[in-house]
């Protein structure tokens, strides 16, 4: 890709120590990527999370800058580690040590969209990942790991909030019948990503406007939690995955009618996630 691989937007001054990143909404489709795939433009959508960067857009307005993938998520997984690859899918790597997201297909270059449809009908070549890898991923966490430094040396504290979707089915296997399915995943990997504080007020910031909420299951957080949660050192990461369904036609990847009225109660929501990081107040935990 020529150009950046990201979308940086900032405020006219940062005033929390709140930062916002969403590395699956990008749907920048390469041309040469398009005509690699067996999938058609529209199925190749089908695991972005899609609209999320507009939804979290009006981070800027409550002092928070706010990074987003452009690159999408079928072509190379923000949220996965650079070394996560796929010996199904790449030439010349080795298998290694079990790693069910690997396994699944779903490694930094992955192999499959939702539902497991394979992306390609073969490999791709070792350079080809690698490229992948060093014009994409590396820029993408370059930007963020300068955010949260520089949040860091003004706040004294950072609190990454990483911001995704899930599909409507992904809590039927811990549904209950006749309970209500949640609207919000908040993931902190069990507390190791974040000070259970900052995850309190999050958590309440959602249940606030009427979401019901839950934590880490069936998602507690994937690379990006794990590698920038280090809330011994005051930079804490948490990771949101909100119910698609809520906002858009899955099926069509297109927003439905209660797309507008949801930005607005999310709105609600970044406000007072925003106003977390402005106390200072926060205590250093335990990692």
């Amino acid at each position: 890709m020529q150009s950046l691989p990201y979308r940086l937007h900032t405020p006219d001054a940062q005033t929390t120590s709140v930062v916002f990143a969403s590395p699956h909404s990008g749907r920048d489709y390469p041309r040469d990527f398009l005509r690699t795939t067996v999938l058609d433009d529209f199925t190749i959508r089908s695991s972005e999370d899609a609209f999320v960067d507009e939804l979290f857009a009006p981070a800027i307005e409550f002092g928070a800058p706010m990074l987003a993938a452009r690159v999408p998520r079928a072509f190379v997984d923000l949220n996965r580690s650079a070394d996560e690859l796929d010996p199904a899918l790449v030439e010349g790597v080795r298998r290694a040590s079990h790693n069910p997201r690997i396994t699944s297909g779903l490694g930094v270059i992955p192999r499959v969209v939702s539902n497991g449809r394979a992306i390609y009908r073969g490999k791709i070549t070792r350079a080809e990942a690698q490229h992948r890898i060093d014009s994409c991923w590396r820029p993408y966490h370059t930007a963020l790991q300068a955010l949260l430094d520089i949040t860091n040396r003004t706040f004294g504290e950072a609190i990454l909030i990483d911001c995704h979707s899930m599909p409507h089915e992904a809590v039927d296997c811990i549904a209950r019948a006749g309970a209500r399915r949640p609207d919000v995943v908040i993931g902190d990997r069990f507390g190791a990503s974040a000070d259970n504080a900052v995850v309190d007020r999050i958590e309440a910031a959602f249940a606030g406007v009427g979401l019901h909420v839950i934590r880490n299951a069936p998602f507690a957080g994937a690379f990006v939690t794990q590698h920038y949660g280090r809330p011994s050192r005051r930079q804490h990461a948490i990771q949101i995955e909100i119910d698609r369904s809520i906002y858009m036609n899955e099926r069509m990847i297109r927003p439905n009618s209660n797309f507008e009225p949801f930005r607005k109660l999310l709105r609600t929501v970044i406000a007072e996630v925003t106003e977390i990081g402005r106390t200072g107040e926060l205590p250093l935990a335990a990692e």
